[in-house]
């Protein structure tokens, strides 16, 4: 393939790899060369269910040929039956549907700036070093400046406080006018960054208190990432608002925002649409993706205490590495090299891993990984980092 036809042909947004990648299967990926990759990025934690999944292949074929597109005018049969999972699952009451995690986010500003109307309340509360798309709504709210300032103004009523400062967001909240405060369990762009369960239970009670939504960003860490299903099931604390994106469809673009029925109740017909959204054929294979990571859940969690074992016993002692975090499957790892540079230099070795900042690699392989993939995985970034990064 011609790389230099993307400079020509496409917008010079993507700083890419130099790699092609034809085709994949479970873990793996292969390039137009036919060499093997170990894929420890997952479309940045997208293919929840690795590559060639033989049920997602059959869903998908199924509904591909029986109906993918009719829009939101009529009633579809696997929209619903998604929705009605995706209920059960949060214990939330009303899904709207989208096609990507900022179009989530969007859906949830949206719907809380809608509730907050009648009560006069339109401002939002982050945090720093957030990230919850690239949407004017969304970056509006994302707490990097790297991110907002090529685009300001933004949208205005955003306030940010420090990740983990409950003192800080009670001062902003006594302010009044907020509608409600969206937050990142784990922080993946900020660098895997964990929230304290102390922190979100004084959240969760400030929100009530001061009657503002809280709404969970977890476009990154929703369907099994994390070990459970949505990462706030690990604190037991319950949202008024979720979003989710990425490892939904499995590879296939949808979005959605799972609301409490106190928000459905203050929207109204035409309020908010896509026209793409929840169509048949994402839908489809959306609840069979949902339905495989939850028989994984168990899987998960063994395989996500493997790798934390396994990097802290292979990689603590580094004098490269400076911190490794995380759960589930979805760490951190920060490093005194560039972190992009050990990128470029694991590809020549056959691992795929990304960053998430300059100095951090962040590992969200396929949920479907097991031990010794995770092992070989391990093995590769083990020998780039001692070599130096």
């Amino acid at each position: 393939m011609d790389l230099s036809e993307e400079k020509k042909y496409l917008v010079p947004l993507y700083m890419r790899f130099p790699l092609v990648i034809e085709r994949g299967e479970g873990v793996y990926v292969f390039d137009e060369d036919g060499k093997k990759y170990l894929d420890f990025a997952s479309g940045i934690a997208v293919n929840s269910l690795g590559y060639s999944h033989p049920k997602v292949v059959e869903a998908a074929v199924s509904q591909l040929k029986n109906l993918i597109h009719i829009s939101n005018l009529y009633y579809n049969k696997p929209q619903i039956e998604l929705a009605k999972k995706l209920v059960n699952l949060t214990g939330l009451d009303k899904v709207f549907f989208c096609n990507s995690g900022t179009e989530a986010v969007e859906s949830a500003l949206k719907f809380a700036r809608r509730w907050g109307k009648i009560r006069g309340k339109y401002k939002f509360i982050s945090t720093i070093n957030s990230f919850h798309g690239r949407t004017l709504g969304s970056l509006s709210v994302t707490g990097q400046m790297k991110y907002q300032e090529p685009f300001r103004p933004l949208l205005d009523g955003v306030s940010f406080i420090r990740f983990g400062d409950q003192e800080e967001l009670e001062e902003r909240l006594k302010e009044g006018s907020y509608c409600g405060v969206i937050l990142e369990l784990i922080q993946g762009e900020g660098g895997i960054n964990i929230a304290r369960k102390e922190f979100l239970e004084s959240v969760r009670s400030l929100c009530d208190r001061y009657n503002v939504l809280l709404i969970f960003d977890e476009v990154q860490t929703g369907i099994g990432r994390t070990g459970k299903m949505f990462a706030y099931q690990h604190f037991n604390i319950t949202p008024d608002i979720l979003t989710l994106a990425k490892g939904l469809g499995g590879g296939f673009p949808i979005g959605a925002a799972v609301i409490k029925e106190k928000v459905a109740d203050a929207l109204h017909y035409g309020d908010h649409a896509s026209t793409f959204g929840g169509n048949p054929f994402v839908t489809k294979v959306a609840r069979v993706v949902l339905d495989e990571v939850e028989k994984l859940l168990p899987q998960i969690e063994r395989v996500g205490k493997f790798l934390d074992k396994t990097l802290r016993e292979k990689l603590g002692s580094l004098d490269e590495v400076e911190e490794i975090r995380g759960i589930g499957l979805m760490y951190g790892i920060d490093v005194k090299s560039n972190a992009r540079a050990i990128c470029e230099r694991c590809i020549k070795e056959g691992l795929l891993i990304i960053t998430c900042g300059q100095n951090t690699l962040r590992i969200v392989p396929p949920l479907v990984i097991r031990e010794e993939e995770v092992f070989e995985g391990i093995e590769t970034l083990y020998k780039v980092l001692k070599e130096g990064g």
